[in-house]
């Protein structure tokens, strides 16, 4: 046996500093989705530039007269297909009537039925997937069965029936009505998937054992943690529907001739397109611009509220 005494002893020094591997920044916010799809959207430039785009289109329907003091509808055929002149930057159109005026004023009728059929299909389709997704049963089979039928019709044709059989009411809020009353089926798939998913959730069993009713549960807690899908396909719904209002002005079957809208300018000028092709070009252009900024916004959240897609880049 070794001698007790010759034996070695090593001892940590007294001012050797422990390391804190559990240690908490209590100063820091808690993270959450939002917060970081937030820091992660603040640093794209691409992000600010569809923000400032799609807000100047917004100002510029909610509040035209700050953009231009000319009458749309002050036409005089002496003008018809002239170029700029002083106080009309763009031209005139083939009746005479200043481009640039019926450009401003057209945003707002265009962005008033993009808006309008978005909210209609967005709170449709909120509606009809959290209930179909969270009661599950019957009641999804019929609603998912219902939606289908309606994902079944594309919904331009379906709004070109509308507004053919109501020929005499051909105002925003008919063609709004047309256009989101058939689009809400994409919505409600999108929302019943993340109502399912959510539903799993630990919050969603502690709140029933709390006490709390099925519906308060959707409606406190499920509904608001699966927001974040609703806010993307709106977004892009936007841009859809401000397409689709073009597209069936341009038809004949959409707005009425004597209201001023994107689609109406670019239908009228396709008559005088190898004379004055500017009437047509411009509206295009404002029109292009507008889905660009929500489409490109849309995208961009998408992104952002994906986890796996921000770990990506």
């Amino acid at each position: 046996m070794s001698d007790p005494t010759t034996q070695k002893h090593y001892v940590a020094p007294v001012e050797t500093q422990s390391i804190a591997v559990d240690a908490v920044r209590i100063a820091e916010k808690p993270s959450n989705l939002w917060r970081d799809a937030w820091q992660d959207l603040r640093r794209r430039p691409l992000f600010w530039f569809s923000v400032v785009l799609a807000a100047l289109f917004v100002v510029i329907a909610v509040w035209p007269s700050l953009f231009t003091n000319v009458d749309p509808r002050s036409c005089d055929l002496m003008y018809s297909n002239e170029g700029p002149a002083a106080g009309h930057p763009l031209g005139y159109t083939f009746q005479g009537c200043d481009i640039y005026s019926r450009l401003i004023w057209g945003a707002q009728t265009s962005l008033a039925v993009g808006v309008i059929a978005t909210v209609l299909s967005s709170f449709l389709g909120l509606i009809m997937g959290a209930i179909a997704g969270f009661y599950g049963g019957w009641l999804d089979a019929l609603l998912s069965r219902i939606g289908d039928i309606f994902f079944a019709i594309p919904y331009i044709l379906a709004a070109v029936v509308v507004m053919t059989v109501f020929s005499d009411f051909r105002t925003v809020w008919t063609l709004a009505f047309a256009i989101g009353g058939f689009a809400w089926a994409s919505t409600a798939r999108v929302v019943r998937a993340e109502i399912l998913r959510v539903r799993q959730a630990d919050f969603v069993m502690a709140s029933r054992s709390l006490g709390q009713s099925k519906f308060k549960t959707l409606v406190n807690h499920v509904i608001p943690n699966a927001i974040a899908p609703l806010l993307v396909v709106s977004t892009l719904g936007l841009a859809a529907a401000i397409v689709a209002e073009a597209t069936l002005s341009f038809l004949g079957v959409g707005l009425g001739s004597d209201v001023m809208s994107w689609g109406n300018d670019i239908s009228n000028a396709q008559a005088s397109l190898r004379v004055a092709p500017m009437s047509l070009i411009y509206p295009s252009i404002a029109l292009t611009l507008a889905v660009l900024a929500f489409v490109t916004l849309g995208e961009l959240i998408r992104d952002a509220l994906d986890p796996k897609a921000r770990a990506r880049r």
